[in-house]
């Protein structure tokens, strides 16, 4: 119990809601409103977690007194009920305890996650909005918030790459899982010789900087063009710039964003997804110095999955880093990956 409240850090929660109702209640609060939502989210997760602890320490104290009880009067029909609450309160405890496996600093964050099209043609762009889907569900089943900021459709079918911002508790924790290359066999609805193709998409998943996390990018370091938005709105669409694309040209990375109206709010959007993506590098880059780099990414091709998803000749999913896999292909690309995401975690924690 004591280890599970360690890792929960029930005190560092309780604390931290006292210091941000503190700024809620400043004068002038509710003139950022977006923030401000953001915030009270914060403080009612927060108090959520800490009440759902207290509460369990508190049945599982009134069930050792039922069950010292039962034992001094010899009390069968006590023994029970104590087996019953023992039953219900076990499986809050494993709720409660999984929360221990996010263990990295920004697990707690924001997610912003983006997939990509690899080695594959058609099959490949079809591929990356399938696992975009399948990322969308999962989030869905949580009730977590989805924000689209870039969405570039495939030739004939499926997507390019797409960008968008997943919000809830534990968002990142949750999702970086899912940062790598990720491996599709099957018979290809493109192919009209019915042949078997292998396709590859590419996952990245970065933290949400926080606002208190400085990342410095300098004007000379970026290359920063518009365009014209795409996707559905008819002829208008193309009409005006409002789109962004900035490059941070020392490392290549490049973000777009245009799923605002205003190019300004656009480029701000393109500027505080590079920050994270180059914020989250340098924490990769002192890893790989300390030998604990994970989650590798690179090129979507051979060689380099995560996880592999076979549908014909038979059915598997298999994650290559935990040896977790499953035969039911459905399920997992509608959204159920939890035992993936689990065992991901249980092995990072090990590590």
């Amino acid at each position: 119990m004591d280890k599970i409240r360690e890792g929960l850090d029930i005190e560092g929660k309780r604390q931290d809601s006292k210091t941000k109702k503190v700024k809620m209640n400043r004068p002038g609060f509710w003139e950022d409103r977006e923030k401000a939502i953001e915030l009270s989210r914060e403080v009612e997760e927060l108090d959520r977690q800490v009440e759902e602890w207290t509460e369990l320490e508190s049945e599982i104290k009134d069930l050792e007194e039922l069950v010292a009880v039962a034992a001094r009067e010899e009390d069968n029909s006590l023994g029970k009920e104590a087996r019953e609450k023992y039953e219900k309160l076990e499986e809050r405890f494993r709720k409660l305890e999984f929360n221990v496996l996010f263990s990295e600093k920004y697990d707690r964050y924001n997610a912003i996650v983006s997939v990509h099209a690899g080695t594959g043609g058609v099959d490949a762009q079809d591929w990356a909005q399938i696992l975009e889907r399948m990322i969308l569900r999962f989030a869905e089943s949580k009730n977590w918030q989805i924000k689209i900021f870039d969405r570039t459709p495939g030739s004939e079918a499926g997507i390019k790459n797409a960008t968008f911002l997943v919000k809830g508790a534990w968002a990142y924790g949750y999702l970086r899982s899912e940062n790598g290359v990720h491996r599709l066999v099957r018979i290809s609805p493109f192919d009209a010789e019915g042949m078997r193709h292998t396709s590859f998409a590419l996952v990245e998943v970065v933290p949400e900087l926080p606002e208190t996390e400085e990342v410095e990018l300098r004007e000379e370091d970026l290359k920063i063009e518009t365009f014209g938005a795409s996707g559905p709105g008819g002829q208008s669409v193309n009409k005006t710039e409002s789109a962004v694309r900035v490059r941070h040209i020392p490392t290549g990375i490049m973000v777009s964003c245009q799923n605002q109206k205003s190019q300004h709010q656009n480029k701000e959007t393109a500027l505080r997804i590079l920050k994270s993506k180059l914020h989250n590098l340098r924490e990769r880059e002192e890893k790989e110095k300390q030998e604990k780099l994970k989650g590798e990414t690179g090129a979507a091709d051979w060689g380099k999955q995560i996880r592999s998803y076979v549908m014909q000749p038979h059915t598997m999913v298999k994650d290559h880093r935990t040896g977790e896999e499953t035969s039911d292909v459905d399920s997992v690309l509608d959204g159920k990956i939890d035992n993936f995401i689990e065992a991901y975690l249980k092995s990072d924690l090990k590590e």
